[in-house]
This record gives structure tokens, sequence and C-alpha cells, in this order.
């Protein structure tokens, strides 16, 4: 097989000559190969002796030819200029170029105009630079209904394409292939790439934003402290690959099925280049999943309820705290415009609701909480997202997972979920709002519970030894008959809700 390239000034006519000859050998020899490589007449010169200096050629002139003897790329051997190639076709295939000067010009200059616009959408092109996004764990529901809500333009922006990079803990290909074909026929004007990575070395390349989904590495027949476990080998591998790939401003959103903050806590651990407060845990499903069960109590909707914070572990330990929780649109005969709303558990005039049937009805979404249910938990991935790139809304307080320096009497460096607000793309922990100090049992169980957790992942402990207070019982509430419409609910699940 003959495989020939022919290098030029894009404005040389004796280029023109020899690539329309080459073009016409191309299309009638099956066995005839070509490679055209153009610059601009400014930077040929340099170009042209700069590569005959490392394939030890002499040659001055446009254009230049050679005859490559193996695959592109390959040793080459020098056949000359346009003289020699016309020569060369003559001699072995008979053929030769009656090409007029006046063509020939014409040709060159379209050829010089074409090679400044396509090196101008190169230089668009780079300018152009996608936000990579990395989805771990994508073979779950949530990721196939995560990827239209990234694409459209709402969460990072109308202006800013993204490629997204699929990957599966057991890093195989076939199980995303269906999902990225549907990505594809998205056909989204924002999406500018979507791909599976199958080879672990080059996960999380250049990532500038992680979101980590379920995992299959829980076996509900093992124990919890062997669960606990094994979580820490796929941290470590997860936070040496975001050391080694991802950019040192790198967005990490945790979103796993089980021990959200303990993944949270121990990607910390193993990313130490990486802002701590940039790792965080998605509280925003359980917010509102409180929500929705509270709305159909009131007989209202679930985006009309505000301000519920969820403090502690999100997979574990928590408290449910209603105390700044606020109705808008609330049909009762009080009413006032939009911006007008009513403290929430001044609307719930059944204290033992509160404490007995809420907390059961939100338990039993607690223990099938698996981020297996795509919308609920897409919506929440994508929210949190939105809020990080485009600031929340004013004067509302969501929850979040994020590294404790030491906010509402948390210890420092514990992942701890607690009300929040971002602005310019920073977390703020909303430590200004009045009346939200919880009780010292609670707190201690809930940072109690966190504790174990990560002690049994390196090994300190072989146990879970869990926190009962004596007042407390598992999956209860203690509303005060004195200030039931003002404190907190109390919700535990000491042992993750797989259990």
């Amino acid at each position: 097989m003959a495989k020939f390239v022919i290098a030029g000034s894009a404005s040389c006519p004796y280029f023109a000559k020899a690539e329309l000859l080459a073009d016409f050998l191309q299309k009638n020899l099956p066995d005839f190969q070509i490679h055209k490589i153009t610059q601009h007449p400014d930077v040929w010169k340099q170009w042209l002796k700069d590569l005959c200096k490392k394939n030890q050629w002499n040659h001055e002139s446009s254009p230049i030819i050679w005859r490559e003897l193996l695959d592109r790329g390959g040793k080459g051997l020098l056949l000359g200029g346009c003289n020699e190639f016309l020569e060369h076709a003559q001699l072995y295939y008979g053929v030769t170029s009656e090409m007029m000067t006046s063509q020939m010009l014409i040709i060159a200059g379209e050829n010089l105009e074409t090679h400044i616009e396509i090196e101008q959408e190169k230089e668009d092109l780079k300018k152009i630079s996608p936000l990579r996004v990395w989805i771990t764990g994508a073979s779950c529901p949530t990721c196939y209904n995560l990827i239209p809500l990234l694409v459209n333009g709402e969460v990072f922006g109308m202006d800013k394409e993204i490629s997204i990079h699929l990957l599966n803990n057991n890093f195989e290909e076939d199980s995303l292939s269906a999902t990225v074909m549907e990505g594809q026929d998205l056909a989204a004007p924002l999406l500018r790439e979507i791909s599976t990575c199958t080879v672990i070395e080059e996960a999380f390349f250049e990532a500038e934003v992680i979101i980590i989904l379920n995992d299959d590495i829980d076996n509900e027949s093992e124990s919890l402290e062997n669960r606990i476990r094994a979580r820490l080998p796929l941290c470590q591998l997860f936070g040496s690959l975001i050391e080694k790939n991802a950019r040192r401003t790198v967005k990490v959103i945790v979103a796993t099925k089980t021990f959200l903050n303990l993944t949270t806590s121990l990607l910390i651990t193993y990313t130490p280049s990486i802002n701590p407060r940039n790792i965080i845990a998605v509280a925003m499903l359980m917010e509102n999943e409180a929500k929705a069960t509270l709305a159909r109590k009131l007989k209202t909707t679930a985006s009309d309820i505000k301000d519920v914070i969820i403090w502690g572990n999100l997979t574990g330990s928590h408290y449910v705290d209603l105390r700044k929780a606020k109705v808008f649109r609330y049909n009762s005969a009080i009413w006032g415009p939009p911006s007008y709303s009513r403290y929430l558990l001044n609307l719930i005039f059944d204290s033992e609701w509160i404490s007995k049937e809420f907390v059961k009805s939100f338990n039993v979404l607690s223990s099938t909480r698996c981020f297996q249910r795509g919308m609920s938990s897409a919506h929440s991935v994508a929210t949190v997202l939105k809020f990080w790139y485009r600031d929340s809304p004013p004067g509302e307080i969501f929850s979040l997972g994020i590294m404790s320096e030491g906010e509402f009497g948390t210890p420092e460096g514990m992942v701890y979920s607690m009300p929040v607000q971002c602005m310019n793309g920073v977390w703020f922990p909303r430590t200004d709002l009045p009346d939200t100090e919880l009780t010292e049992d609670v707190k201690r169980a809930i940072i109690h519970d966190l504790e174990q957790e990560k002690l049994i992942a390196f090994g300190e402990v072989l146990t879970y030894q869990p926190y009962i207070p004596e007042f407390l019982n598992t999956g209860s509430v203690e509303v005060s008959e004195a200030q039931s419409s003002q404190d907190p609910l109390e919700g535990t699940e000491n042992e993750s809700p797989d259990n």
C-alpha cells in the first residue's frame, strides 16, 4: 500500500497542483492513500526546517512530499517536491497533471482561506472548554434521570457546555453503553460529549465536578461493621485517583445509598489537596421527603414548605428540625401575598401526629432511601449543584453534609449535616439562626454515631456500640407538651437505612 504525506504552505500553487493529482490517484487507486498538512505562510519555513532536522532531510521549498513506510507517523522516505511527485506518478501510474498556472493560483488562494478558517475554528474550540463532569455508580437509576437535568442549562447555565464521563465501580463499559447512546440521542446543544471510562488510571481526568452515586459493594447479608469497613478501600481508590487526575478546584458531591457522611469524610481524608468544603453530602432528598410527608398532612404542595433542617448523620442518627419550617400560599382563613408565610408548627395542632405518625411514615421512607428512586434523587443532586454554581435562593435554608469547623457545637473535622446557604460557590453554615440549639443528649447521640462509623472503618473498633439516651428510643420523638409547637423532631437510624 502506498502512503504519501503532502505538506506545504497553504498559499503555495505547487502544493495545490500536487494535492489535486494526489486526490485523483487516491480516488482511482484502492491502495493509494494520502495525508495532507498545510501551514500558514508565516510559519512554513520554520516548520519545514524543524521537520527536515528531525528526519535528517534536505529540502527548502513547498511542497515537501514523503512516503511513509508504516502507518501514519511511521518512518518516512523523502520523495521531494512537486516535480518529483509528478515524475513518480507518471512513472508508476502513467498519470500526469496538466493544471494551468492560473488554476493553480486560484486553488492556492482558496487553500489559504480554508486554512485560516480551520485554524480559527480550532482556536475558538479551545476557548470553549466544556465542564468535565464525572459520575460514578453510573448504572443506577439516579444517573439515568440526572443526565437530562445536567444538560438542559438550568444547573450550570445556558452558556456552559459539559462533557460527561460515566464510571462504574467495576470499570465495565457494556453496562453503560445504553446510557451513553440515550445521552447522545438527547441531541442536547450543551452536551459536548458523553463517554464511559474503562481504564482505572484515567478515572476523574481533569474532573471539575464529580458525582458519587450508588455503589455495589454493599452486601445486605453482611454485618453492619463489615459494610462500614468496605467503604475504606473504595474511598482510598477514589481519593488517590482524584488527587492524581482531577483539578484542584474540583467539586465532589456524594449521594450514595448508605453511609453518606462516612463516605464524604473518607474522601476528604484521602484528598488532602482538595478544599474539604468542596466535598459534600446531599441531604436534600431526605429534606424533600419530609416536606412531602408534611404537605400531605396539610393538604398543600411540598414546594410551598421551606426551611426544614436535617441535622447529623444522613444515613444514621439524624434530627429533623421543624422549628424554622415555613409554609407559603397555605389555604386558610389568613391569606397574604406570595411572600407571606406561616410557621409550620403553628398550622399542625396535632402534636401526637408529629411525634408518632410523622416519625413512623418518615422512617419508612428512610428505610427504603437507597437513591434507587431515580427522579427524586436525581432532582436533589441537580438542585444542590445548581445552588453551588448559581447560588441558593436568598433567605432560604437547606441542609448539607459538610466538614464542620466547630459550628453548632460540633467537633471540628466531622462531616455533619447542618443548615447552609451558598453564595459565590462557597457554603456558609447558617450560624446566625436563633433558637437552633439541639439538646446535649441529641447532639451526643449523633456525634457518637458518626464517631463509631469512622472508628469501625479504620479498624479501631470492631463492634458498633449504639448510644441511646435514657429518654430516647430509636425512631421516636421527644416533644415537650409545654413547647410542642417549637420543639424539634428526632428520628434515628443507628445502624443505617439498610438494617
